[in-house]
């Protein structure tokens, strides 16, 4: 690359004390140094703000900030985003890892291929870090239609950019908000590119929110219906597709890798 464009690492944290050094350090070790690190505490009732505020006083590229109340990852997450200062915008959450050349990789390719928006493929890992050998792959090319049927970007490898699409927020809601904002980044930007490498593992934890797929429904729903404003018919049309693309289509993107 031919500058050294600050990005901005967008992580909201809520009680994840247990994971939270391993996210930092992931950053921290980069081979991309031009970064700076939001940690968005959303009232934990743990250690993640102490252990925020500690790395902050070793690295002035770490922030930490902590809401006045409890108010969920979306809220966190746009926080953050109002925040930031980079030209870039990437998203980590508090129990996930980047490899060591994430960033460079994404701003290299994103240079060469004249991309606004990227993202990767990631590995599954298990609650204690041992890694499944599973890996879900990132479609060559992704556009607004494909991404309305089913979220194609995991977000711990989500980044675009901010200078030229300026910040794109999620709407406030408990689940999907991250889905839901990539679906108004591609509104801009009716193409996004993926890289096959993973370039992140994403924890698979036993009691997390996203593991309860009839709760998540409902949520799909409100993005048809309330964010994206369809009405109801349309909207129970494109659970109906949503549905075929998770279960008929979504499946081949994972990657089952040989001992």
């Amino acid at each position: 690359m031919t500058s050294s464009p600050l990005v901005s690492v967008v992580t909201p944290v809520y009680n994840s004390a247990l994971f939270l050094e391993e996210t930092i350090l992931s950053v921290i070790n980069q081979t991309y140094p031009h970064w700076e690190l939001i940690l968005v505490d959303d009232c934990s009732t743990d250690a993640s703000f102490e252990i925020a505020k500690a790395y902050s006083e070793k690295d002035s590229r770490i922030k930490p900030f902590q809401l006045k109340q409890n108010q969920g990852a979306g809220v966190s997450r746009n926080f953050g985003i109002k925040e930031a200062l980079g030209s870039y915008i990437a998203f980590l959450d508090a129990d996930d890892l980047w490899t060591p050349e994430k960033l460079q990789k994404q701003l290299d390719f994103m240079t060469k291929n004249n991309c606004t928006i990227c993202y990767s493929s990631y590995q599954l890992m298990n609650e204690d870090g041992s890694l499944q050998p599973k890996i879900i792959e990132a479609l060559p090319k992704l556009t607004f239609k494909k991404l309305l049927k089913s979220n194609y970007i995991g977000n711990l490898t989500g980044i675009y950019n901010a200078a030229a699409l300026g910040k794109i927020y999620a709407p406030v809601i408990r689940k999907r908000q991250d889905w839901a904002l990539w679906l108004s980044a591609l509104k801009l930007e009716n193409k996004a590119m993926g890289i096959q490498e993973p370039l992140a593992f994403y924890r698979v934890r036993k009691n997390s929110i996203s593991k309860n797929k009839t709760s998540l429904l409902k949520y799909n729903f409100a993005v048809y219906n309330k964010v994206l404003g369809y009405n109801t018919l349309k909207s129970i049309f494109m659970m109906s597709a949503f549905l075929w693309e998770h279960f008929f289509v979504k499946s081949n993107q994972i990657k089952l890798l040989s001992n």
